[in-house]
Formats: structure tokens, sequence, C-alpha cells
């Protein structure tokens, strides 16, 4: 009996552009956004659905895109293949994520899914930590009893990148690509290069400072190597090369689970910081600017974190209970 076999696989027949730019954002998805393998095949298979519609329509790269190519794909989803309003919903939301994210980073010079209706089930809120559980977090990297004496203590290196995070909101690849020269201590600040290559000053505050200086004279100087592999960039590999994104992912859900805290990555340290800023008081616009957002409304999901507060207040303060 001769031996069954798997189908071969289907060619991928996207242009080269438009592969790149998939295989980009799914890296981004993984890496920046720390998504489940579960969401992440469903971005993938929505994404696989619509650049296929759109190279039939003749698109050869993520600028042809037009906003009548858009509106287009969507009417297809339930008038041709007969697809509930929710899965509707999460191809809009593919669709928003995915130009909102080309446009930040320069790849094309307008946002064609501005055009497209905001869908109402796409309001999911982002994870943020508690005040305390962020304390337990960045208290996580400590001494290892059994390490090298001569060893470079990388915990030193990892508390100084999390109180970093979480003080001045930085995303994964810019903490990665934090340099030297970007440390402005005498103001107490960051020169932070966001999407786009567009860059900001970052507040750091006294205790990311004080573990900053402690790394950069206790433990940077034993990673770094000679012949200039550090890039000058603040943050080092024990191989004394930059930080990639991947390592910083790995640090933070590393001592995220010494801390006894689950689903956490890199950016819920960014949601963290934007949440306790408007709790605390701070307005939307000045939010905005720490976090490096183009456009306010981005900002503008962090608000919901007040809702429990002001519920709290109304409940406490309002005669009537």
């Amino acid at each position: 009996m001769p031996l069954r076999t798997q189908p071969a696989p289907r060619p991928d027949t996207l242009p080269p552009a438009l592969r790149r730019t998939r295989d980009a954002f799914l890296a981004y998805l993984r890496v920046e956004c720390g998504l489940s393998a579960n969401t992440l095949e469903a971005y993938g298979r929505d994404l696989r659905d619509l650049l296929a519609d759109l190279h039939s329509a003749g698109v050869q790269k993520a600028d042809d895109v037009t906003p009548r190519a858009l509106v287009a794909h969507v009417a297809g989803l339930s008038s041709d293949r007969g697809l509930a309003a929710s899965s509707v919903a999460r191809h809009l939301a593919t669709i928003k994520v995915l130009f909102r994210w080309l446009h930040a980073q320069g790849r094309i010079p307008e946002n064609p899914a501005d055009y497209l209706d905001q869908p109402t089930r796409w309001k999911r809120l982002p994870n943020v930590l508690s005040p305390k559980q962020v304390r337990a977090l960045l208290s996580a990297p400590r001494p290892d009893p059994d390490a090298d004496d001569e060893a470079p203590p990388l915990w030193v290196r990892d508390r100084a990148l999390l109180e970093l995070m979480y003080a001045s909101g930085l995303r994964a690849s810019e903490v990665g690509t934090l340099a030297l020269g970007d440390v402005v201590r005498d103001l107490g600040v960051l020169r932070v290069t966001g999407k786009g290559d567009k860059q900001r000053l970052v507040p750091m505050g006294v205790p990311a400072r004080d573990a900053l200086d402690r790394y950069l004279a206790d433990c940077r100087p034993r990673l770094a190597r000679e012949g200039g592999r550090d890039l000058g960039r603040v943050f080092l590999s024990r191989t004394g090369r930059p930080l990639e994104r991947v390592a910083v992912w790995q640090i933070v859900t590393r001592h995220a689970r010494a801390a006894g805290l689950e689903g956490v990555h890199p950016h819920v340290l960014r949601h963290s910081f934007a949440t306790h800023l408007l709790a605390g008081g701070a307005d939307l616009r000045t939010v905005q600017e720490l976090l490096g957002h183009a456009d306010v409304a981005t900002t503008q999901i962090y608000t919901h974190v007040d809702r429990s507060h002001l519920k709290d207040v109304h409940r406490k303060y309002h005669p009537r209970k």
C-alpha cells in the first residue's frame, strides 16, 4: 500500500513587497504586542484573505492600497462569503491595526483605513498591571546566589531595563535601540527614537535613574567588548551586543513569571505607564506626547482605566448611593 502523504503547501503567490509587509506586521504583533498563538493565527487568516483580495485587484505594494479597495474587500466579506457581523468586525480590526501600523512606521503616506467605519465591537482594552503588581515585577530581578562572582550581574541590567520601561513607557524596540548618548542624566530624561524615527524626550524618574546609574557603573562595563560590537547602545546581552526585541520580551516575561504574574509582555508595561499617569491626573495630550502617539485617538483607549475609580467615587460620595 503506498504511503499517504500530506498535500504539498500552496505556493505563496503574493508579490514580494506584500509578503514583506505581511511578515513584518506579524513579527510586530508577536514580539512587540506579545499576542497569543491563537490571536496571531486569527490575524494571519484575516491578513491572508485581505492581501489575496488586494492582489487580485492589482495591488502590488502597501502604498497602492486605496480606500475603495478596502471597502470592496469588507463588503465582500458579508455579501460574497456570508460572514457574521462579529467576523466582519474582527476583519475590520485587523485592517485598521495593519494600516495604522504601516502609517506609524512611515511605510505609507496616508492611512486608507481611516475611511472605514470603526467597528463598535473592537474595543479590547489593554492588559494593565496594578501598582502593586508593578512593584512585584520591578523587584523580581535579584542576585543569583549560585552565580560566579566574576560574572556580570545581569539582574542589575534587568532591573534597570524594567524600571525604565515602566517609568518612561518605552516599547521593546525603543529600549533595545536606546543609545548611551540618549541618556540626559542631568535633566533626568531620555531621548527616545520611536516609530517613523520620531524622537521625543521622556522623563526617567528617580528610581529608574538610580537603577540605570547602577547598571552603567557595575554591569555594562563588564558586558561591553572591544571592537565596538555594542554599537554604543545602553542595554547589552551576555555577548556584549545590543539587546534585540526578542531578548527584551524574554526578560520581561521571565521576571513576570518569577513575580507570579501571567500574560505580561513589554507592551503591558507601556500600557500600565499610560494608565497610571491618567489615573493620577495627567491630561490626555501629555500622555500622548510621552507615548509618542501621532494621534490622540490612539491614546484615548487608556481613559477606560478610571472607570473603576469613578465608580468608587460615585458610590462613596453621591447622595443617591
